[in-house]
């Protein structure tokens, strides 16, 4: 094809284009690893002492470090992106849409990793902090990618995606199961149907999702999903776990993240508990009988969990919990804690933190707590509401020996890494589902807002801010996917998950800014759902891991590798 190619070029043409040069982005891929090891090799360099990496050192060089990060989460999101699209292609599913959003990430992502990856939108990764020379990239001037840059980033392209998204016609997910694309068919309807209409009244009144909707939920077995079949669950996995939870939380972040909280107990009890803890608590989990909460975040602490302060000491047969705890999401309304102690004082950092599972009796707003020894107050967020946020102070909680996880002291911080991967993957669906959402209030606001006598869908600023949403959105979807996907072929993914949470949770808050933008005054005003979208996406780049942890996770792992 002409590489004088310009912007009339006929949108089939772009398809062919894209099926029958599957061997350049290939091509583009393979000199991107070689890029990878250039800036790899430059970090150890700078990070090492005496043959490994040094901690004070990876500090020194931090945004360097974040910066690779980002470079290879761009890189295997590409090579997801790729994949996803060559999954389609083998089975008659890929169209001009799938090819057009294909070339156009393609077309977006090279191009910033040549030039800057946004971090943050103060923060500009340049491939020459991280030793990347020009010469490194030379491939991105020769004659086939540069033609492939411009056609992806052409008008012609941003076009065809907009009019598909315009005709009710959205991206394959590449889910490529008839079981996976059933349960994402009655999670869609049931998202419609039950929660959308009533998120923003939800989130306006600061309500906590009404009982009948967690009931509903519950007998579409939210709260089973990756729980085994022995123990009363589905047994699905991760792939379903992510359909299940992009879906609920396209309606409600909340409603994505009640999942989370069965997600993070069943997952500590299933690998850590003993066989009579997972007997008595799996089932009830499974069932939605039992709401849990995560109580491991104390004030001042953060991500520092090796500062914990929270004590738990032997008194006969229990133990005797003392501390104070923050950011408990749906404590009032929980029935089980997975509350993270000190067990041995003399022991620094993570030595010496073990995990218990309290049981309490299921509180409300107007007395959350109603248990001896535990009181709390609720935390006013701009978002994320639905289940509410506490503070909570355990004055002398007794504990049964029977009821440490595991019956096994000083094992809670590795019981808790232990569920990181799937947190995160879990993380980054919630964050699809929301970028998602802000995707379609945005392009159903400009299909149906005129100005100067045209709907503001016609407008090139705006068209483009839809088909790059749309663009983004599919790109997170399939890094969270190919993590999903390892995790359930119990392939370590704790890098890849890191990577997919890293990106989805930018392209959330990317998204919502701008459906946001495309409303005008009227996203600011509360009554339209784009002021709560906002709102929530923001969260997702600071739980389960501030982007700058998440960063930190990844490069270490890169660079350990």
């Amino acid at each position: 094809m002409d590489s004088s190619l310009n912007n009339a070029i006929k949108i089939d043409d772009i398809q062919s284009y894209v099926d029958e040069n599957l061997d350049l982005f290939s091509k583009v891929l393979n000199s991107l690893e070689s890029v990878s090891g250039e800036a790899k090799s430059y970090l150890v360099e700078k990070t090492s002492k005496d043959g490994r990496i040094d901690n004070a050192l990876l500090e020194k060089y931090q945004y360097e470090g974040h910066g690779f990060a980002w470079f290879e989460t761009y890189r295997i999101s590409l090579r997801e992106t790729l994949n996803w699209y060559k999954s389609l292609k083998n089975i008659n599913k890929s169209s001009k849409l799938e090819s057009g959003i294909l070339i156009f990430a393609f077309s977006e992502y090279l191009t910033q990793m040549r030039n800057g990856i946004m971090m943050s939108q103060t923060e500009v990764v340049r491939p020459s902090i991280l030793g990347i020379s020009h010469e490194s990239f030379s491939f991105y001037e020769s004659p086939d990618v540069a033609n492939l840059i411009k056609i992806g980033s052409s008008d012609s392209v941003k076009d065809e995606i907009v009019s598909s998204l315009e005709n009710g016609i959205f991206p394959n997910l590449g889910l490529n199961d008839e079981t996976l694309e059933m349960i994402q068919d009655q999670f869609k309807k049931f998202t419609d149907e039950e929660i959308i209409p009533e998120a923003n009244e939800w989130h306006l009144k600061d309500d906590l999702i009404p009982d009948e909707i967690l009931k509903k939920m519950s007998e579409l077995g939210v709260f089973s999903i990756a729980i085994p079949e022995n123990y009363g669950g589905l047994g699905m996995g991760k792939v379903a776990m992510c359909v299940v939870t992009e879906e609920l939380s396209r309606g409600f972040l909340a409603a994505g993240s009640l999942g989370t909280r069965a997600e993070i107990a069943g997952e500590l009890i299933r690998l850590g508990g003993t066989e009579e803890q997972k007997n008595k608590y799996l089932p009830e989990i499974a069932a939605g009988n039992i709401l849990t909460t995560a109580v491991f975040t104390e004030p001042n602490t953060g991500s520092d969990l090796g500062s914990l302060s929270t004590r738990a000491q032997v008194d006969g047969d229990d133990y005797v919990i003392n501390g104070n705890k923050t950011w408990i999401t749906h404590g009032a309304r929980s029935d089980l804690m997975t509350v993270l102690a000190r067990t041995d004082s003399s022991q620094k950092g993570y030595k010496g933190l073990s995990m218990f599972l309290v049981e309490k009796p299921r509180g409300n707003c107007k007395n959350p707590f109603p248990m001896d020894g535990m009181s709390g107050s609720e935390i006013e967020v701009l978002g994320y509401r639905g289940m509410k946020e506490y503070e909570i102070a355990l004055d002398s909680i007794r504990v049964s020996k029977k009821n440490l996880l595991g019956e096994e002291e000083g094992k809670g911080f590795k019981q808790l890494m232990e569920t990181f991967e799937s947190a995160r993957i879990q993380t980054a669906a919630r964050a699809v589902g929301v970028a998602q959402n802000a995707l379609e209030l945005g392009l159903q606001y400009a299909k149906d807002r005129s100005q100067f006598g045209k709907q503001i869908l016609k407008f090139s600023r705006i068209s483009s801010k839809i088909a790059w949403m749309a663009m983004e959105t599919t790109v997170a979807r399939q890094i969270t996917l190919f993590s999903a996907r390892e995790k359930d072929n119990d392939i370590r993914c704790d890098i890849e998950a890191g990577m997919a949470k890293l990106l989805a949770a930018r392209v959330a808050w990317s998204n919502a800014d701008s459906a946001l933008q495309i409303h005008g005054g009227n996203g600011y005003a509360l009554e339209y759902p784009v002021s709560r979208v906002l709102c929530d996406s923001r969260i997702l780049n600071i739980f389960e891991g501030a982007a700058e942890i998440q960063a930190q996770i990844v490069i270490k792992g890169l660079l350990g590798r």
